[in-house]
């Protein structure tokens, strides 16, 4: 069931911020990578978080529509938040690597 906000119009993103381009999430950091996976996975990860920021960007463009309902704010709240939670998953998969990494020198 579509979710209705309080004006009585559905939480939905407006049109043109339903073609704002969602990255996908970066390719898996192997198990006990090495220096060099770990560099490769940081740009990844770092290029990874530019193109959520411009998703963040354009679909955030649309919330002061004068046409926005407040099913379109609603959503568009929804799309952010769900972007960042997104970003900070990804970021602390490769930071846990990190820790993984270092623990792993520390033992030899």
């Amino acid at each position: 069931a579509q979710e209705v906000v309080d004006d009585g119009s559905m939480v939905v993103l407006p049109i043109q911020a339903q073609e704002c381009d969602l990255p996908s999430a970066p390719p898996p950091i192997p198990e006990n990578a090495e220096k060099a996976q770990l560099l490769t996975a940081q740009k990844n990860v770092k290029h990874f978080q530019v193109q959520m920021q411009d998703y963040r960007d354009c679909v955030n463009q649309y919330a002061d529509s004068p046409d926005a309902t407040l099913g379109n704010k609603q959503a568009i709240s929804n799309a952010h938040n769900y972007s960042v939670d997104r970003e900070e998953r990804v970021a602390a998969m490769f930071n846990e690597a990190g820790r993984g990494y270092k623990a792993r020198q520390a033992q030899n």
